[in-house]
């Protein structure tokens, strides 16, 4: 395989505007694919913003939160729905294979329950798949659900295989390891942490894994915050930044060779060449020469946990996931 470009795209939402935020992506993925950008990478829930109020609003601002929540709701993306299809038009005029965090709607049940959502793209524009975050981190769960296994997956492409958690998934060992296991070369971090714990975290991740990790996020201003939302009260008013970025882009030896970048929108870009993510195992691999299956083992259920199974009850295969969950089995590899 030849060596391609990549691009992690550092950038600020339009605040809680799911359209006006989707025209900016749109704009910034053909400006990647327009520099040679095969791959093109956002930040965690970009579409329509991260819902940072969370962390800033105290436990007693019940109200506001309920109404940001609402509006939050409001701005959400289905998928599929119109906001993928514009993503997979911008990525098939950029003629590179895209990934975009969203905040997505649970449109299979209620309609009013959110994920942290990565949906993938190839360079035709079709969308291969998501990832829901299986974990939100402490005050995202006023917002988020929990994801489940069956969108756990590596994806299988002409640039290598794809693979990606988000933000503090990251701290998963055994998520990563399932991403080792499963082959990946190219890792995907679109997060909102920052600083130097962080990028030294995809240090880390790309040294064990020995792939190239690109990290993205986003970089946003206080004032890019809309007054009319009554946020700016609890952020401090001498902080020009709500979120600094840190994008970075990290070879299979743990090197950065883009980044990181912070206190600006910038697109990073980097060429990768994959033959590196097997050259690197010569050492050490995870997954490899280096696990001792007879020691450890790794189970991994990818079955979904839809709110209503519709499927009939009596027939084979509803039997058998019956009695797994019964007996709290429901290992797949």
């Amino acid at each position: 395989m030849a060596p391609y470009k990549v691009a992690a795209v550092q950038a600020s939402p339009v605040f809680l505007e799911r359209e006006a935020t989707l025209d900016k992506a749109c704009r910034l993925i053909a400006e990647a694919g327009h520099n040679g950008a095969r791959l093109i990478v956002l930040p965690e829930s970009f579409v329509p913003c991260y819902p940072d109020w969370v962390w800033a609003l105290p436990p007693g601002r019940a109200s506001l939160s309920k109404e940001l929540y609402g509006r939050l709701v409001a701005n959400a993306v289905d998928v599929p729905g119109p906001a993928t299809e514009q993503l997979g038009k911008a990525a098939r005029a950029a003629s590179a294979y895209l990934v975009v965090g969203v905040t997505e709607r649970n449109q299979e049940a209620s309609g009013a329950s959110l994920y942290n959502t990565l949906v993938f793209f190839d360079d035709a524009g079709r969308l291969i798949g998501k990832h829901r975050k299986l974990m939100p981190t402490r005050a995202e769960r006023l917002v988020w659900a929990q994801g489940d296994g069956s969108t756990l997956k590596v994806y299988d492409t002409p640039l290598g295989k794809l693979g990606a958690l988000i933000c503090w998934e990251n701290y998963m060992p055994l998520a990563r390891y399932a991403m080792y296991a499963w082959g990946t070369q190219v890792y995907l971090a679109p997060t909102w942490d920052r600083g130097q714990t962080w990028t030294a975290t995809l240090q880390h991740i790309a040294k064990e894994g020995r792939w190239y990790v690109i990290g993205c996020c986003t970089a946003l201003r206080r004032d890019e915050i809309p007054e009319s939302l009554g946020l700016q009260p609890f952020y401090a008013s001498d902080n020009e930044w709500v979120n600094v970025g840190d994008s970075a882009i990290v070879s299979p030896l743990g090197n950065f060779i883009a980044g990181p970048v912070r206190l600006r929108e910038e697109t990073l870009y980097a060429e990768l060449d994959i033959q590196e993510t097997a050259d690197a195992k010569w050492m050490f691999d995870a997954a490899g020469h280096y696990a001792r299956p007879d020691v450890f083992q790794l189970q991994v259920n990818r079955r979904a946990n839809p709110i209503i199974d519709e499927r009939p009850l009596h027939t084979p295969e509803a039997i058998d996931q019956s009695k797994e969950r019964q007996g709290g089995a429901g290992a797949a590899q």
